[in-house]
């Protein structure tokens, strides 16, 4: 995301004479930032042709959203987890409500990173008083749309909250999840999940095994997940279907455990850019295919509602 924000900013500032005469001469990788991708998508466009990354990315989308999970995406109100340009986002905070606004969301749960993950811009505590204070203006402006506060909160080693108390007890939602030491035993990992859930201060249960699934990948967290799931289902806490393609994460074997064990259902973007908002029906989908009641769906709940069963955590 960042590459491309980085070419178009190169393109813009070259001015589209300067693009022309570069392309025409095979030197478009001339300007900084500009690679390969990149290279070929402007003279596609030079061409006046859709550029077909594009196209593939929007079939794939497009599958999704018609696909079984249809009825779900129908019926989420908001995303519970998103980033903007203060962590590791690439935009700034109106411009991802401005774009769930777009897509018919009542809400967006900002979540940016907490401190300790520094390679994230993760936010003191100083930078996070902040924000509040941006998106209480911003609710002003862009009312009857609400920017729910919130934060994806790192859970430490010893299952300890990577953020003020305090300051998490005044936040809306809190996206939990593991950054760090993903190959820990399995003992190790299932205390620290477990230590999270119990915390009054969080909600949801972030991408629980931190897998990816495409280039390299990364394999799944070890942990004991019946006795995680009990502790969520216990906490009414919820288990998040986190919706990025390179995650779709819990696989499919964990998330019916936990729709078996009576948890509750958090789909998610974890968008880090605008576009990435559109990608709710892939955990939809998923979500469709194990059979999951929408009252178990935490986002279908209205902004009231959800905040409701947030606060009665700390209870």
């Amino acid at each position: 995301m960042r590459a491309y924000r980085g070419a178009a900013d190169a393109i813009r500032q070259a001015g589209e004479e300067r693009v022309k005469e570069l392309a025409a001469a095979g030197r478009l990788k001339d300007l900084a930032g500009v690679g390969d991708k990149t290279e070929q998508i402007v003279l596609e466009v030079l061409a006046g042709k859709t550029p077909s990354y594009l196209i593939q990315l929007e079939g794939s989308l497009e599958e999704a959203e018609n696909g079984p999970g249809a009825a779900v995406r129908a019926a989420l109100k908001g995303d519970c987890h998103t980033h903007s340009d203060w962590s590791d986002g690439g935009s700034p905070i109106k411009t991802m409500a401005e774009a769930a606004i777009a897509l018919g969301h009542e809400y967006m749960v900002l979540t940016d990173h907490s401190p300790r993950l520094t390679v994230a811009k993760g936010l003191s505590p100083e930078r996070l008083r902040l924000q509040l204070g941006i998106v209480e203006q911003l609710n002003e402006e862009l009312a009857p749309f609400r920017i729910l506060t919130g934060i994806e909160v790192d859970i430490l080693d010893d299952g300890a909250l990577d953020q003020e108390e305090e300051l998490l007890a005044q936040l809306d939602v809190v996206v939990a999840s593991v950054h760090s030491k993903l190959r820990m035993d399995s003992e190790g990992m299932t205390k620290r999940m477990v230590a999270a859930l119990a915390s009054p201060h969080v909600d949801i249960l972030g991408h629980c095994t931190g897998r990816l699934v495409v280039g390299r990948g990364r394999p799944e967290s070890t942990f004991d997940a019946e006795l995680v799931f009990a502790c969520a289902e216990k906490f009414d806490k919820a288990v998040e279907v986190n919706s990025r393609p390179e995650r779709l994460d819990p696989p499919r074997r964990l998330l019916r455990l936990a729709v078996d064990m009576g948890c509750k259902i958090s789909i998610d973007t974890d968008a880090h850019a605008p576009g990435q908002l559109e990608w709710l029906p892939y955990g939809c989908e998923r979500v469709a295919e194990v059979g999951v009641d929408l009252d178990r769906i935490v986002n279908t709940r209205s902004a009231d509602d959800l905040l409701a069963w947030a606060a009665s955590h700390a209870a």
